[in-house]
């Protein structure tokens, strides 16, 4: 048994400053966000805070393609019209867009999760975290629901470095499918994800029937889950699974990926989880006392990622936070309770709804032209609902 658990974080400001542009869901600035509630809350003191490298492309292509991510690293918002076919080929565009300083992001959040890796293998902390991490949706050669490089497969293969064995848990809404099938065909990699399936919910993998092929048949474990599910059956269905799992595979170290999607109330996420119940999962798996690399991956409500990946790195700290949540330089996304938990309970949007429009969304550097700002004025028919709703049929983590 560990005495005390030292743990390393990964945090560089940079990834928060990125934008996918108007409209997208994906908003790194949730990242930021969190990291100044975690300051907030003192618990930087009880951990040891690191800086990511960017990784090199020569890092990114263990996992990648040489050409991907060559291409990656060369395009630009300002060239990509010239690009038509290679974006095309690579999947980039409406859910994946160029935007500026995105091969930096990449390296950033790529460089926290392999950093995580090393720190773990190296027998220099017991649990790693990195809540820039988690992009599960990467192909080797495309981009695919927001992810362009997959951290937690450059992570995985670093730590098959060390480890015989590598358990890979994911929390997130979507179906974690970039990481299953980077592993499909091996049995030194289990991975085991609850996700929502069915109704066109994207990625549209992830069936129970699906359980890995060749040496790697039976080492991909999938939990298909309908909308609403919440914390009770999330939980049991959860510690039912993964205590088999540890038992059986005893494997030398985990790997999971908190996606903040399968909270209740998320924009793109249909599930009923409060963060407790979230957060009982990290619990769960921090008691197998086993090394642990922790990720972030979706979340598009972002006070309310912030919220759970705060109170999830107090529980991988022993750490009780107080619910009122301390002064920071986020504290207004929190009105107008100010409380650090949120209950489960989905709150049904009327007909027609409209969402209020969020300045704080717009970013400060982006100028919109009368132009600009006419083109983003929807027709009421434009409301609707049903699988075009963007909402519920948008990529993503």
């Amino acid at each position: 048994m560990r005495s005390k658990d030292r743990i390393s974080y990964f945090y560089d400001g940079d990834v928060g400053s990125v934008y996918f542009g108007p409209n997208h869901p994906m908003k790194p600035h949730r990242l930021c966000m969190t990291h100044h509630l975690v300051l907030s809350y003192e618990l930087h003191k009880k951990m040891e805070i690191y800086r990511p490298h960017k990784a090199y492309p020569v890092e990114l292509a263990q996992f990648h393609s040489a050409d991907y991510v060559e291409f990656l690293h060369r395009i630009a918002p300002d060239t990509q019209h010239l690009f038509a076919n290679e974006l095309a080929r690579y999947n980039l565009g409406e859910d994946c867009p160029v935007f500026e300083n995105l091969f930096e992001f990449c390296q950033i959040y790529a460089g926290g999760t392999i950093d995580a890796a090393r720190r773990l293998n190296n027998q220099l902390c017991d649990i790693a975290i990195n809540w820039a991490g988690g992009l599960h949706h990467a192909k080797k050669c495309e981009a695919s629901g927001f992810c362009y490089i997959n951290d937690l497969v450059l992570g995985i293969l670093e730590l098959l470095k060390y480890h015989a064995r590598v358990l890979y848990i994911d929390i997130d809404v979507h179906h974690g499918d970039g990481v299953e099938e980077a592993f499909y065909f091996t049995d030194r990699v289990m991975t085991v994800s609850f996700h929502k399936y069915g109704d066109l919910f994207f990625p549209g993998t992830g069936d129970v029937k699906d359980v890995g092929e060749r040496e790697g048949k039976f080492y991909a474990i999938n939990v298909p889950l309908k909308d609403g599910i919440d914390d009770t059956s999330f939980n049991r269905l959860f510690k039912t699974i993964i205590s088999k799992v540890v038992e059986t595979y005893l494997p030398g170290v985990i790997v999971l990926q908190c996606g903040a999607d399968s909270l209740a109330r998320d924009r793109l996420g249909c599930f009923n989880l409060s963060i407790d119940g979230h957060a009982e999962c990290v619990r769960f798996v921090k008691k197998f006392n086993l090394p642990l690399l922790v990720t972030g991956g979706g979340g598009y409500t972002k006070e309310n990622v912030a919220r759970c990946w705060t109170v999830e790195t107090g529980v991988l700290l022993d750490t009780e936070l107080p619910n009122e949540i301390p002064d920071n330089e986020y504290i207004k996304y929190f009105a107008p309770e100010y409380s650090l938990k949120i209950p489960g309970g989905q709150i049904v949007p009327p007909d027609f709804y409209i969402p209020d429009f969020d300045e704080d969304e717009q970013n400060p550097d982006e100028r919109m032209d009368q132009h600009t700002q006419d083109k983003h004025i929807q027709r009421d028919d434009e409301y609707y609902e049903g699988d075009n709703d963007n909402d519920h049929n948008m990529d993503a983590p």
